[in-house]
């Protein structure tokens, strides 16, 4: 099998902006045919990165941990525009 990043570097990348794009609309193309005639798209199992990063928030809530990070973004942005003036 074709490594995508090699056939990328070696064939894709040297083309010219308008055959890369016509490469793109072939592909999307070719894609939503696929999906039309019926054949289910390649479906992800989730279950597969289930605790692949343990422990990131560290034990606290995902929604608090989203909070406090946008108030602390929030100031920090803040302390910056007051540096500037």
């Amino acid at each position: 099998m074709i490594e995508i990043d090699w056939l990328y570097e070696q064939h894709i990348k040297p083309l010219p902006a308008a055959e890369r794009l016509r490469l793109v609309e072939k592909t999307v193309s070719d894609l939503a045919t696929q999906a039309a005639v019926g054949e289910p798209p390649e479906r992800s199992d989730w279950m597969s990165v289930c605790g692949i990063a343990p422990n990131l928030l560290g034990g606290e809530d995902a929604q608090a941990w989203g909070s406090r990070t946008r108030r602390e973004v929030g100031e920090h942005r803040e302390k910056q525009w007051k540096r500037e003036r």
